[in-house]
């Protein structure tokens, strides 16, 4: 019963912020990106292109592109990719469609620049959203994974070749201004997607080492009440076989885990690294506690 309820949990999760990833993306196009003619890739910056020189609606092109791409992508790569794309292939879309109807949303800001910053951080915003769910933005994404198994190389290189085409051709019709808005709005966005890919609970890590690391274990389970793990080491000069101590705490601890570990140890070798996220027992999960051996 208690996994059912958290696979429903999930399952709603999911839903969530792949349906708040894709309503974001679709304001941020709607309120900066169309009204500031600010150049971006994947199949907006394509039907923003196509606007330029034939009365087309933007929702609409964008969301044949993404049709069209999905069929390919069930037809090349599988039904995994299609699954996961699904969504994003029609929400967008309809999102976009329904922005557009919203008064004045295109007016916002009269400022260029001030619009691009907000796109930009928006954007990466809202594809972390879809992203950390393992959810398949669509568009250019399927296309990029089709080309790769097509030709048989990186999926990178398919992103670049595509970005350049894409917001090349706008850059043929768009002033320098809007170039350079276009690469302000890219730079955010890859800036703030790896920062939401990564966004977690922030720890500290600590790697021990000592000759009386049996000692400090015991200390760190005891008093601290926190989890450690050890490692065989070997020391580089000398060639003596140890035990290193990996531990994580939380950063209001790492004061009193130095004042620990150098209180039995004044020599003791220790390394502080920051780390964006920890998952598992005691930290995502629920902690248990057990007896330990000294």
């Amino acid at each position: 019963m208690k996994k059912n309820k958290k696979q429903i949990f999930e399952h709603i999760k999911t839903a969530f912020m792949v349906i708040s990833g894709n309503a974001l993306l679709a304001f941020l196009v709607t309120a900066f990106i169309i009204p500031h003619n600010i150049i971006m890739g994947g199949t907006t910056g394509i039907a923003l292109v196509l606007g330029k020189y034939f009365p087309i609606d933007t929702a609409l092109v964008v969301f044949i592109l993404n049709t069209i791409l999905l069929v390919l992508g069930l037809v090349v790569i599988g039904r995994k990719l299609f699954f996961t794309s699904i969504a994003s292939t029609f929400l967008y879309p309809l999102f976009l469609s329904i922005m557009q109807k919203i008064p004045n949303i295109d007016k916002l800001t009269d400022n260029t620049l001030l619009a691009s910053m907000f796109a930009g951080v928006l954007m990466g915003l809202s594809l972390g959203l879809v992203m950390r769910v393992g959810s398949s933005t669509g568009g250019m994404d399927i296309a990029n994974l089709i080309l790769a198994k097509l030709f048989h190389k990186s999926v990178a290189i398919f992103v670049y070749i595509t970005d350049i085409i894409v917001v090349g051709a706008q850059a043929v019709v768009s002033d320098s201004e809007s170039i350079m808005l276009g690469i302000v709005v890219l730079v955010l966005e890859s800036l703030v997607l790896e920062q939401v890919m990564v966004f977690g609970q922030s720890q500290i890590e600590l790697f021990v080492i000592s000759q009386k690391h049996e000692e400090i274990r015991t200390k760190l389970l005891t008093e601290l009440r926190v989890g450690v793990t050890m490692s065989y080491i070997e020391t580089g000069a000398l060639k003596q076989e140890s035990k290193g101590i990996i531990c994580v705490v939380h950063p209001r601890n790492l004061y009193a885990a130095n004042e620990l570990i150098h209180s039995v140890d004044p020599e003791a070798f220790v390394t502080v690294t920051k780390i964006k996220e920890v998952r598992g027992r005691g930290f995502t999960s629920e902690r248990k506690t057990i007896d330990f051996l000294q």
